[in-house]
């Protein structure tokens, strides 16, 4: 891993100390990312000042030994743009794989589609989507095409209004058609889709962040599209809910990370018939941490899901200077509920990760975005390669320094041509403003290691 302490320069910067409850989820934390233009906002602070080191140099790093071509998907930028989340999925199963982004500016869920390889042509497919965080594209209710469900909080402010709610999207014929599922609940963030119970038909888990209240639930699929509400966990402030097997029973458990207080990391084991058994897989003592996202993976390739755990999300602070500690962390499953916690990667304002083997040598690398770097000074990495050596040690290198402001990543294959890609969305709503980004994609064209 290649860090570059000694080319920052460290200074040292009063700032205000950790709001007692973390605003906004690091989906869309604008309540305080406009602060440093307006300090008037400070009135949401509370506790007392204190110190910070700061490294106002940013975080940069040697330009990535692979050949990526930077191209702009879908709607050129326009204003500032305010994309939350993206996916690389084949969403009209016509083999070429499409980008579905949730574009908060224009409360809208979009579908980037490839008409052909490379060409690309972008509709909406529902719009008076509030403050949308996350879209999951799936087979929702089994009829052989693919729905997505969206994650809503309705809200960018802080608040503890009843203002989130899921809705699907069902593919149809005539377009897609908005299905309330959840609503009368707090900001949601995250909603992932998976049979629970056993019973063959798509559960929900959905991680409703809230502001000083919030909730992890499990909506039970009783049919009809009725569903019973379970409550997990309560607690304000988690981002994502993660499912997949991780104790290897052939069951789907729960991941969640909550980035509130605390700097948690939660499963929940699946034991049947509908109950999960809590653990605390993982706490920080650094509040100042910034939780961003988990993103389930087999990193070192040996039959069990790991987790990805990014951080840098300082962004209720009035200056959102990267910190030292901002990067990514690999939660390495080691059986029986037990994960090894390791630092793979630095990078300022870390705000999302994505894997894939983007050298083709057979090793899972790790994709890191910035939202928050030390973008006044040209040439700060707004997104790194973690280049993983096939033993789980990583070097990172330099993608680009733009687009800046980047919060969501995806890898997938957008070309056809069996390498995985990436794709990014930009988050501009803290200066500087001449670099903007709305869905930008890195085109891989590397030569495979042979």
């Amino acid at each position: 891993m290649k860090m570059m302490p000694a080319a920052c320069v460290n200074d040292v910067q009063p700032v205000n100390d950790r709001l007692y409850r973390r605003i906004s989820p690091p989906i869309l934390l604008i309540a305080f990312l406009i602060p440093p233009l307006l300090s008037g906002l400070a009135v949401f602070c509370v506790g007392p000042q204190r110190t910070l080191t700061v490294h106002s140099a940013g975080t940069r790093y040697a330009p990535a030994r692979l050949s990526l071509v930077r191209t702009v998907i879908g709607a050129p930028p326009k204003y500032n743009p305010k994309i939350t989340n993206v996916q690389i999925v084949d969403v009209d199963l016509d083999g070429r794989n499409d980008v579905v982004a949730c574009d908060a500016q224009q409360s809208s869920v979009v579908w980037c589609r490839q008409t052909v390889r490379g060409e690309w042509v972008e509709q909406t497919l529902a719009t008076d989507l509030p403050a949308p965080a996350h879209a999951t594209v799936v087979d929702f209710d089994g009829d052989g095409d693919m729905d997505v469900i969206v994650s809503i909080m309705g809200t960018y402010w802080p608040s503890d209004e009843l203002s989130g709610r899921v809705v699907w999207l069902e593919q149809t014929p005539q377009g897609f058609a908005q299905h309330v599922l959840l609503d009368n609940v707090r900001r949601v963030v995250d909603t992932q889709a998976g049979d629970l119970d056993g019973d063959g038909d798509l559960d929900l888990v959905v991680a409703v962040f809230g502001y000083l209240h919030g909730q992890i639930l499990w909506l039970e699929n009783s049919g009809d599209h009725e569903y019973v509400e379970h409550e997990l966990l309560a607690s304000a402030g988690t981002i994502h809910v993660p499912l997949a097997d991780y104790d290897g029973d052939n069951d789907l458990d729960i991941a969640a990370v909550c980035s509130q207080d605390e700097e948690q990391i939660w499963g929940f084991e699946n034991v049947g018939g509908g109950e999960f058994q809590p653990r605390l897989l993982h706490q920080s003592s650094n509040y100042d941490l910034g939780s961003a996202g988990l993103v389930p993976t087999d990193l070192d390739q040996d039959g069990d899901m790991d987790l990805i755990w990014p951080v840098g999300d300082n962004l209720e602070d009035r200056y959102t200077y990267p910190q030292p500690y901002h990067g990514c962390f690999w939660l390495e499953n080691r059986g029986d509920w037990k994960f090894n916690v390791e630092r793979i990667g630095q990078l300022g304002g870390t705000y999302a990760a994505a894997c894939g083997d983007l050298n083709g040598d057979g090793a899972q690398d790790v994709v890191l975005v910035s939202m928050a770097n030390e973008f006044r000074k040209q040439g700060t990495a707004s997104i790194v390669w973690l280049e993983n050596d096939g033993h789980q040690r990583f070097r990172a290198w330099q993608i680009d320094d733009q687009p800046t402001h980047l919060i969501t990543v995806a890898c997938g294959d957008l070309d056809g041509d069996g390498r995985p890609d990436i794709v990014a969305g930009g988050m501009h709503v803290i200066p500087p403003f001449d670099r903007l980004g709305r869905i930008t994609a890195w085109l891989n064209k590397q030569e495979r290691v042979q």
